[in-house]
């Protein structure tokens, strides 16, 4: 990929086909939720943060906590009463739920038009067709490869000063209580050098700091690339750049990444380290792979 830079970073406007997306859940759901705004924008729509305009309604979801699944049953009784004032509006679930729930989605009280899974999204112009001509649009199929390296998400955020690359998706963990290798499959690392040029596209756009992130940053790995080697080429983009990252495994907590972090003043003296308990007994039970 070359180092040219990408100007797609704010919404368009325009006339079109319109798109609202509600996002729940952690911050790598709003970078997918910038991602699928990216893909549907190539096909001519048009985002909007009314919902009452939309042509389209998508609720990016999460799995992680039972209390996020029952606020978005909640919601899609809501979406009932949107549809009656609205007839012909879509509604679609994506993300984690979407992979784990497909069939009550489909078949429930409230059942929507669209179900994708995360790792289906450059397929979402297609589903909404399907949709769209009275069928129903599914794909939950994850991938081993996909990881959305070469789309540049459109930022949603408002401030303008900061914001988020995903370097991998999935997890190869398999914690006890946790449902992300299901929701979001195995881990895949991006190419370094789409993280790098996302990276210097923002700065060059007014930002000033970025978050590195991923389900487990510190096992990022493309070729010769590491983590620590991945911040080090980041935080050299410029000493203006504030550089973060969440979240990391105690387990592939590393000494070299210490160091990078201690030589680049710019990187920030922050480390996002989900401890879980202070029983090694519990620890075991919960497949941490670290004692207290």
């Amino acid at each position: 990929m070359n180092n040219e830079k990408i100007n797609t970073l704010r919404p368009l406007q325009g006339a079109g086909r319109k798109l609202f997306v509600e996002t729940y859940g952690c911050q790598m759901n709003v970078g997918d939720t910038e991602i699928v705004v990216a893909i549907m924008q190539q096909e001519g729509y048009v985002y909007t943060d009314k919902i009452e305009e939309a042509d389209v309604v998508l609720i990016n979801t999460c799995s992680i906590r039972d209390n996020a699944e029952q606020r978005i049953w909640g919601r899609l009784r809501e979406m009932a009463h949107l549809r009656r004032r609205r007839p012909g509006v879509l509604v679609g679930i994506i993300g984690c739920m979407a992979e784990r729930l497909r069939e009550r989605l489909l078949e429930g009280e409230n059942p929507v038009d669209i179900v994708a899974g995360p790792d289906a999204y450059r397929d979402l112009p297609r589903l909404v067709r399907e949709a769209g001509e009275g069928g129903r649009g599914v794909n939950v199929l994850l991938s081993r490869e996909e990881t959305y390296a070469e789309i540049a998400p459109v930022r949603l955020d408002r401030n303008g000063v900061s914001s988020y690359i995903a370097i991998m998706r999935g997890c190869n963990n398999y914690c006890s209580y946790c449902v992300v290798p299901y929701t979001r499959g195995v881990e895949r690392s991006r190419d370094p050098q789409t993280i790098l040029n996302e990276a210097r596209s923002l700065f060059e756009n007014g930002y000033r700091e970025v978050t590195l992130l991923g389900q487990n940053v510190n096992s990022y790995r493309y070729g010769a690339v590491d983590f620590p080697e991945l911040m080090r080429l980041v935080s050299e983009i410029s000493p203006l750049l504030r550089v973060r990252f969440a979240t990391s495994h105690p387990k592939d907590m590393s000494d070299r990444l210490l160091e990078v972090m201690a030589s680049k003043p710019n990187i920030c003296r922050c480390i996002h380290l989900p401890a879980q308990s202070g029983s090694s007994r519990m620890l075991e039970k919960m497949n941490r792979k670290y004692t207290r």
